[in-house]
């Protein structure tokens, strides 16, 4: 009776967090519509959403707010679920896809195919996900082959230093190939490696969306895997989890995620890694309740970094994974002194 009530209990905390955070996530979305360089009250918020504003009023909620809140809450979802399978998968709480070099070899993908074959014409949206996702699994590739050691199980530490070097190695890259284009895409070549939401537009979304979400409900669908992983390869395989099988499976849901999430968001470094870590506070490592959860407060922490970003005056256009390293750097640096 005791565990059954603590269950029950959980589940009613885990569902009371997750509804606070979705509040939470509507006001921040409601402000971020009334606010900026173009102001509307809330009144003229609501006529264009029950289809009575101006065309001027349509502009901006449909063509320029919406669009790139929407962009914020997939591409939050999708780096945060993607890191906290990560951290489960190798078991060390500073794993993410920036922490291992995949977003930088998704972005060094999509960079290229940007910058050097959309300027000729050649540019359809639904491939940027996939060249992404390509950039990512031969990134993770490179990573794995380097340390890997015939006999011994692979080191979780090593793996994440060996994706520090080759995220270096792909920053390096990038960089040479950046020195080299003209300035309006060298201009956004800068500020896509800072982080930010340049696909905010419907022929984006409209791919992001799905790709998000069915791979996302994949993951959730597996929660169950996740926990049994958790608990360490041999306790997983007694209860019968085909570790092997089970891990790349969900290792390559990760790096789609995080790679639909870089191709139009941007290389969003923290996020990945920080959100698992909140969602472990509010709700416990349960994956069913902590990847929703997860996504929800990456979703939460660009949305309101971009609205910041937009309407708070810095001298400067501030790219939004600027303002996410300035908040969220002090409880990096708390990790790293944690262990």
């Amino acid at each position: 009776m005791n565990g059954t009530s603590s269950a029950k209990f959980g589940s009613a905390r885990s569902f009371g967090i997750l509804l606070l955070l979705i509040g939470l996530l509507l006001a921040i979305a409601l402000v971020s519509m009334n606010i900026g360089k173009m102001n509307l009250t809330p009144a003229e918020v609501l006529k264009v959403l029950i289809g009575q504003g101006t065309d001027k009023q349509n502009l901006i909620v449909f063509d320029f707010r919406l669009p790139r809140m929407t962009l914020a809450v997939l591409v939050g979802v999708g780096m945060s679920m993607a890191g906290a399978i990560m951290q489960t998968l190798l078991k060390n709480d500073l794993a993410s896809p920036g922490t291992l070099g995949i977003s930088s070899g998704s972005g060094l993908f999509v960079l290229l195919y940007i910058t050097l074959f959309a300027a000729k014409g050649l540019f359809a949206p639904f491939l940027l996900p996939i060249l992404a996702f390509a950039g990512g699994i031969t990134a993770a590739g490179v990573i794995f082959l380097l340390a890997y050691r015939r006999g011994r199980e692979i080191s979780p530490t090593g793996l994440i230093l060996t994706g520090v070097a080759v995220g270096s190695g792909y920053g390096a890259l990038t960089l040479a190939i950046t020195l080299k284009l003209d300035e309006k895409q060298y201009e956004f070549a800068l500020r896509w490696q800072a982080g930010s939401l340049w696909g905010d537009d419907w022929k984006y979304i409209s791919v992001l969306l799905p790709w998000i979400v069915l791979i996302g409900l994949y993951v959730i669908y597996k929660s169950r895997t996740l926990d049994t992983l958790n608990l360490g390869n041999n306790a997983a395989s007694g209860l019968g989890v085909a570790i092997r099988r089970e891990f790349i499976g969900l290792a390559l849901a990760a790096v789609a995620l995080s790679s639909g999430s870089v191709a139009l968001g941007g290389n969003f470094f923290f996020v990945g890694m920080i959100s698992p870590h909140i969602a472990r506070r509010l709700v416990g490592s349960g994956h069913k309740a902590m990847l929703p959860i997860s996504g929800l407060v990456g979703a939460i922490i660009i949305l309101l970094a971009d609205t910041i970003g937009r309407t708070v005056s810095f001298g400067a256009d501030v790219p939004t994974g600027v303002i996410i390293t300035v908040l969220v750097a002090p409880y990096f640096l708390y990790l790293l002194a944690k262990h």
